[in-house]
């Protein structure tokens, strides 16, 4: 893939999501540990909004989602994991297993990058499914032993992983 705007999404996108990820980290962590995630929240945003810019400055660039077909792809694996990420977790609480929302919608999201390496022909979006689905399994024992919140291990985790393709979004946007 080599679509400037496609690589200015990352960075917005990725971005977004790292930030929110740091966010729910901060459900229950070591105390000590805020600090250091309201720091990478704050760098994600900062990063999400260069994104922001970007995109914005790049919007009548071609797009792989220009197509109709990759488009509708795109929609379809979205909505698909928002269901099932949705429907796992209206279960999960009301079975009162509330830790273990957190990694389930890591493992989703993680899921969906399968599909969507096919949409914009990139594979690293393979590597992305399994740095988010190795984080959203590690997270439930990592958790126990460090004796936290699943969200904190897996908030940390998939924050990092998602800013570290916010970087590499923006590495591939400035080499085009």
């Amino acid at each position: 893939m080599d679509y400037v705007r496609d690589y200015a999404m990352y960075v917005s996108i990725f971005g977004m999501f790292s930030f929110s990820w740091f966010g729910w980290a901060q459900e229950n962590p070591r105390s000590s540990w805020r600090k250091y995630i309201g720091i990478a929240s704050g760098v994600s945003l900062l990063i999400c909004l260069i994104g922001i810019y970007l995109s914005i400055t790049n919007w009548d660039a071609p797009s792989v989602l220009n197509d109709k077909t990759s488009f509708d792809n795109y929609l379809i694996s979205v909505y698909i994991e928002l269901f099932v990420a949705g429907a796992g977790a209206s279960i999960l609480l009301k079975c009162k297993f509330n830790d273990y929302v957190a990694p389930w919608i890591a493992f989703i999201v993680g899921i969906h990058f399968i599909s969507l390496k096919s949409v914009f022909n990139d594979f690293s979006l393979y590597l992305l499914a399994a740095l988010l689905v190795a984080v959203s399994i590690a997270s439930l024992f990592i958790s126990k032993k460090l004796n936290v919140a699943n969200s904190a291990i897996t908030g940390i985790g998939t924050g990092t992983v998602l800013f570290a393709y916010a970087l590499l979004g923006l590495i591939r946007y400035l080499s085009i």
